[in-house]
């Protein structure tokens, strides 16, 4: 699954080829648009940066799937997939941070589901339920499943998944991202011992926000 090429994410490159594209008319006509091509060119670039992650050691470990804030953590019925009680993490990114979402725990992908929606601002109460999302299920080696939701949100037009069902994952593997702030909610069994609280940053593929029993 290869999804980066250098440090940038591979769909980064269209954008980085339209704003390339703008500087050279800018250069062509003489205009102004030379500095706004090259503003948004240095933009991409931030933006789509994909940094390599090592994976912490040890057995059981929860990697974070996205790099943010964390904004919720309680115990909910998840309604995708579970239909049962599940410890929920909440992870806001905002538009400073890296953007490709990883796979917390190794598995199989047992299943997707894509809801259209609005924008609202993604670290609202009600951007679960009305925002466009894609929820997967995911089924690891030993235990029970878990599920991650990668939320658009206020500016994020676009959720761009790397996987289909039946894809073996490995921890911190890239499984996709979301274009220009967002969201994503993770799913544990209520056996998993979490290990980050409300307030606690946390990178992709690199933090560990809990562990499997």
């Amino acid at each position: 699954m290869k999804t980066r090429t250098g440090i940038i994410a591979r769909p980064g490159y269209r954008f980085l080829a339209a704003s390339l594209g703008l500087t050279i008319a800018g250069v062509w006509l003489g205009s102004f648009l030379v500095w706004l091509g090259l503003a948004l060119t240095g933009f991409f670039a931030y933006f789509f940066r994909d940094p390599e992650r090592p994976v912490p050691p040890g057995d059981g470990v929860i990697v974070s799937p996205a790099d943010g804030k964390v904004i919720l953590r309680e115990t909910v019925r998840e309604e995708n997939f579970l239909k049962q009680a599940a410890q929920k993490i909440s992870i806001f990114m905002n538009i400073f941070d890296v953007h490709v979402n990883r796979a917390p725990v190794a598995g199989q992908v047992k299943a997707l589901a894509y809801q259209a929606g609005r924008y609202v601002a993604a670290n609202r109460a009600e951007a679960p339920q009305v925002n466009e999302q894609l929820a997967v299920m995911v089924q690891p080696d030993a235990g029970p499943p878990y599920v991650y939701v990668q939320i658009a949100g206020l500016l994020a037009r676009r959720i761009i998944s790397y996987i289909r069902e039946g894809d073996r994952l490995q921890t911190g593997e890239r499984v996709g991202l979301i274009c220009f702030g967002s969201r994503v909610d993770l799913y544990l069994p209520l056996e998993a011992r979490v290990e980050v609280k409300v307030g606690d940053r946390v990178q992709a593929g690199r933090s560990v926000v809990g562990r499997l029993p």
